[in-house]
Order: C-alpha cells, then sequence, then structure tokens
C-alpha cells in the first residue's frame, strides 16, 4: 500500500460557488459603487440648485425611472435591446484584441469606417433583393472594419508602432474620411445638409416590436461564435497564449506577428459590424456627423465583462439599458441623461481600480484578462518571430 506524501496533499479546489464569487465579485462591486457614486452626484446636485426643495429621495427616484425606461414595457425592452446590439459587436471587438494582449483603441473608427462602407453597398443595392442587399451590405461593413483594424496591427507587427498610438489616430483619420465622403460623392443632390441616400432594401428586416432588427440576433450569434473562436479552436488558444506570454507563443512555434495582424484585423471587423448594425437596423442613412460613443462606450464593456465573450453580452445590456432609460430618467426625475456617462466613466474608474478591489475582497488570483495579462504584454512587448 503506497503512502499519500505529506508534501502533496490533496487539497480540495474551491466550490462552484466560490470560484462564480471570484469571477463576478468585481463586475458587481464596481457596478453597485458606480451607483453609489450617482446617487452622491445626484443629492450634491441637489444642495447646488437653488429655488427647489431638497428631496432625499431624488437618487431612487431617478434610478427607478432609469429601471422603468429600460424594463418597464414591451417597447423599453426592445430600445434597451436595440441600444445593447452594437455594444455587444463593439466589446467583442475590444475583448478580443485584449485576449491577445492588444489595446484596440480604435473601436470608433472602425466603427465608423464600417458603417460607411455599410452605407455605400447599402445605397447601390438599395433596389436589389432585399437578402442579397442586406448580406452584401453587411458583409461590405465587415470587410471595411477590419481593412481599418488591419492598418495597427501590420504596423505593430512590421515596425512596433503601438496600436494604442496608431489607433487613436486612425480614429480621427476615420471621422474626416467620413465627413468628406457624405459631403462629397455620397450626398444626396440639392440637400439642405450632407446626408447619403436611404439604403432601401439592404435596411435590417423588424423581428421584435417595432424597432428591433435582426441585429439583435446577429449580436448573440456572434458573442457565442467568438467564445468558440477563442475557447475551442486552435487558433484561439494560439491568440490567448500570445496574450498571456508571446516569449513562450513563440518558442512553442507560434508566430506573434502573424497573431497580432490578424487578431486586429478580426476585431476591426467586428467593430465594423457595431457600425453595420446602427447604419443598417437604426439610421438606413449616413450624415456628415453620423457617430455615437459606441466605440469609447466597448472599452468600458469588454473591461467589465473582463474579456468574456459571454461576459460582454452583459455588460452591453448594463450599458445599453442606462442609455434607453435616460430619457425617462430626465422627465420623471428631472436628471440629465449626461448621468449615465458619470455612471459609465465610474464605472471605467474603479475597473483601473480593480486590484485594490480585489485585495479588498481577498479574492484569489483568478485571470481577469486586460487588467493582469495584456495590460502588462501590451505596454511592454513587441510581437518578434
Amino acid at each position: 500500500m503506497t503512502k499519500r506524501s505529506s508534501l502533496a496533499p490533496n487539497r480540495p479546489g474551491p466550490s462552484k460557488v466560490a470560484r462564480a464569487w471570484e469571477i463576478l465579485a468585481v463586475p458587481v462591486v464596481v457596478t453597485l459603487l458606480s451607483l453609489l457614486v450617482g446617487a452622491v452626484v445626484i443629492l450634491g446636485s441637489e444642495l447646488i440648485v437653488t429655488g427647489r426643495k431638497f428631496d432625499p429621495f431624488l437618487w431612487f427616484t431617478a434610478y427607478a425611472a432609469l429601471v422603468q425606461g429600460a424594463f418597464g414595457g414591451t417597447d423599453a425592452i426592445v430600445s434597451t435591446l436595440v441600444y445593447t446590439t452594437p455594444l455587444v459587436f463593439g466589446g467583442l471587438a475590444v475583448a478580443f484584441g485584449f485576449k491577445a494582449g492588444l489595446f484596440n483603441i480604435g473601436a470608433q473608427g472602425q466603427f465608423l469606417v464600417g458603417a460607411l462602407g455599410a452605407v455605400i453597398v447599402g445605397v447601390a443595392l438599395a433596389d436589389a433583393p432585399a437578402p442579397i442587399a442586406i448580406v452584401a451590405a453587411t458583409m461590405a461593413g465587415i470587410i471595411a472594419g477590419g481593412l481599418w483594424g488591419f492598418i495597427p496591427g501590420f504596423l505593430k507587427a512590421v515596425s512596433g508602432a503601438h496600436e494604442v498610438v496608431s489607433t487613436i489616430m486612425l480614429n480621427y483619420v476615420a471621422v474626416q474620411l467620413l465627413a468628406a465622403l457624405v459631403s462629397g460623392p455620397l450626398k444626396v443632390p440639392k440637400s439642405p445638409s450632407p446626408v447619403t441616400y436611404d439604403v432601401g432594401n439592404a435596411a435590417y428586416p423588424i423581428v421584435i416590436g417595432g424597432t428591433g432588427h435582426i441585429g439583435i440576433i446577429l449580436a448573440i450569434v456572434a458573442a457565442g461564435f467568438v467564445w468558440w473562436l477563442l475557447f475551442r479552436t486552435t487558433w484561439g488558444f494560439e491568440i490567448r497564449s500570445v496574450g498571456a506570454n508571446p516569449d513562450a507563443a513563440r518558442y512553442a512555434g507560434m508566430r506573434p506577428k502573424l497573431l497580432t495582424i490578424a487578431t486586429m484585423t478580426f476585431s476591426g471587423g467586428l467593430a465594423g459590424l457595431a457600425g453595420t448594425s446602427v447604419l443598417l437596423g437604426v439610421t438606413h442613412s449616413m450624415t456628415s456627423a453620423f457617430g455615437t460613443t459606441v466605440g469609447f462606450d466597448s472599452i468600458a464593456v469588454a473591461l467589465l465583462a473582463r474579456s468574456n465573450p459571454i461576459g460582454v453580452v452583459a455588460a452591453a445590456l448594463l450599458f445599453g439599458s442606462m442609455r434607453a432609460g435616460a430619457g425617462l430618467m430626465q422627465i420623471n426625475a428631472g436628471i440629465p441623461v449626461e448621468l449615465v456617462d458619470v455612471l459609465q466613466a465610474t464605472i471605467l474608474l474603479f475597473l483601473v481600480a480593480s486590484p485594490v478591489l480585489r485585495r479588498v475582497l481577498r479574492l484569489r488570483g483568478v485571470q481577469a484578462g486586460i487588467a493582469e495579462t495584456a495590460a502588462t504584454n501590451a505596454l511592454g512587448t513587441e510581437p518578434t518571430d
């Protein structure tokens, strides 16, 4: 009979509940702390405003209206899903880059270029059969966003140019490119302001309520596909390996340079799909000032989700519900919709301080994506063959 070594005791691993808490603790606590800060801001603003009776429960009224505006009926839920859809695509784009140790800060530019590609093809095929027009315009948006992501990936792989700098600069280039094309060759003749033609049959069909387009379903499919790609394929394993330790990945026979280019291209395609979903699903045309904060909000979504594709859906739903409920909050409580920006910025601020929160909560060192692996690699190494 063999004796069990005292040097290697068989210690039971953490329970499923403990493991779930380790994963969810930081996002949940960060969200609650942000809501607390929002309540303080509301009460503080009450003290500053003159001529109005102080209401100590105004924060509760505001948050109740926010929830009602996001989930208080079929139309509200559909509106929340519509706001959530591009955030899912954008969050997946940023999270995918994080897994490879890459900071794709250019999701906003890729969002705009993707929408630009979709409107060009959508307008050209406006009278074509709907299935052909929709597929072609969607693919055009993905390809355009992918090409915009390929540029910083190629620059980093070839010259070592940091993707944070190149993607931020490309954001401004995308804004000016869009304005130039919409004000020039894509403009409707004699229109009072720069605007393109309607995409016609290329518009996404409505599948839920009055505004819930098919992009909502595509977002869920995309999240599942990215999860499968990252955790069930060889390419996904290589991407995560490069993100965790590029030197070890190179030693194992992987090619970090090619993976960097491929990852940024794929990430750009997802961000381009975010812009495509807004263009084909909501606006159906483009002005020279087209754009939202989706590209920048996607960074916070990916951070809150800890780069997990399934978590991205939940984080995007949180941010989307805030956007959808902001209008009713302003009507019922008199709180400006900009409070949502304060909440999202506070979430991002607390996420930056997540190592401190983890120590306070006494959590073990589970993988946290960008906060514990990607940040170090992206800021401290360059891909090498």
